[in-house]
């Protein structure tokens, strides 16, 4: 341990967070009353543990051989030298930096690994969540709030998953001013998925990624629900786009509802799957999120009309019209096609149409009706 007596406290806490079947709750524990120093000389039992984290020991057996061999390769001086290498600060609760949404958080973070800046933090913030398979239209959705959203200065949370995660943070770097914030379920250095490294960098020199783990950890299936109390707690209020039934965003839906943050919902066809969660949703009370204007106007924000801007003046169209538009926006469809995939009447069908047609939100050529969209090129 010689070697690491001059680390600093944020060294010596990186290591532990990195020890195999660490949680946040048991680093919390090897904390409570003694120096980072001390938390991580029990841990790679080089002393012997107080009663406490004895009975730790004793209640998760294996739990202590565990962090012995852990020790001897995620270091203080490794991580934190490896940290430095990334250009990823290290933030304990009780640097001026902590973001102050997780500070009385009940289950906050003990450190945080950060790329960017958090100082971007400070503007308003909306979280924007979907599932890693979505529809055309669910992609073109999260991008477009993602979008306009940047436009006001409002700050976009989300993951860097695929599908709506991805969507989102690409319409807000679209914004010339957009700030995204990622909070991700892996260590930095290692960007997940490989095909969003380039998306990675983009968001951390435009905003910042943020993690609990240390540099090369895996993305393992248990990272992701953690993760999510984080995205939750970091948003004012938080947007599913599309979910599966049982899709990771009805889990940060979950947790921003028992910290009281506002949860929306895009309503979506109820016989397609990737609208099964948000519907759900729905029914349990979430609110209708049907345009940026209404997410805006939840934040105090709804400024579609000052100065010299432009802001979508076509009416919102109503749940029956909603659904023809998500019709319209996955492939082009005629009055026939519209009547049969809704179960309606021809004559409702085309009133429908003309509704959305009138308003602006479809184009008819030669029979065939599209959605007038554009955010196809987020895709």
């Amino acid at each position: 341990m010689s070697e690491h007596m001059g680390a600093p406290d944020e060294w010596f806490i990186a290591a532990l967070a990195g020890f195999r079947d660490m949680t946040t709750a048991r680093l919390r524990a090897l904390q409570a009353g003694r120096s980072a120093h001390e938390a991580y000389r029990i841990a790679s039992g080089e002393v012997e543990p107080p009663e406490a984290v004895a009975a730790m020991f004793q209640r998760f057996g294996g739990l202590r051989d565990k962090w012995r061999a852990s020790a001897r390769g995620c270091t203080p001086t490794s991580v934190g030298e490896r940290c430095a290498e990334l250009g990823v600060d290290i933030v304990l609760p009780n640097h001026e930096l902590f973001p102050a949404q997780l500070i009385d958080d009940p289950r906050r973070p003990a450190v945080l690994f950060v790329q960017g800046d958090l100082h971007k933090l400070d503007a308003r913030r909306v979280g924007i969540v979907g599932t890693r398979n979505p529809t055309r239209s669910g992609a073109q959705t999260a991008a477009r709030f993602g979008r306009e959203l940047a436009d006001e200065g409002v700050v976009v949370v989300s993951g860097l998953a695929l599908g709506i995660d991805g969507a989102a943070h690409r319409g807000v770097l679209a914004s010339a001013d957009g700030v995204p914030v990622a909070v991700v379920a892996n260590g930095h250095g290692a960007p997940y998925p490989k095909r969003h490294a380039a998306l990675w960098n983009e968001v951390a020199e435009r905003g910042v990624v943020i993690s609990e783990w240390p540099p090369g950890t895996a993305p393992d299936a248990f990272r992701f629900p953690q993760r999510n109390r984080i995205l939750a707690a970091l948003s004012e209020l938080v947007v599913v786009v599309e979910s599966r039934e049982r899709g990771g965003s009805l889990i940060t839906a979950r947790e921003a509802g028992e910290r009281g943050t506002d949860v929306f919902a895009v309503p979506g066809p109820i016989d397609q799957r990737s609208s099964a969660g948000t519907n759900a949703l729905l029914e349990d009370g979430a609110a209708p999120a049907t345009s940026t204007e209404t997410l805006l106007m939840a934040l105090g924000l709804d400024h579609r009309r000052a100065g010299r801007r432009r802001f979508e003046s076509r009416p919102a169209p109503g749940a029956t019209g909603t659904r023809v538009l998500e019709l319209c926006r996955a492939k082009p469809h005629n009055l026939e096609s519209v009547s049969t995939a809704l179960g309606v009447e021809l004559t409702h069908a085309a009133m429908e149409l003309a509704r959305l047609e009138r308003a602006g939100w479809v184009a008819e050529a030669a029979g065939w009706f599209e959605a007038v969209d554009e955010y196809s090129e987020f895709v």
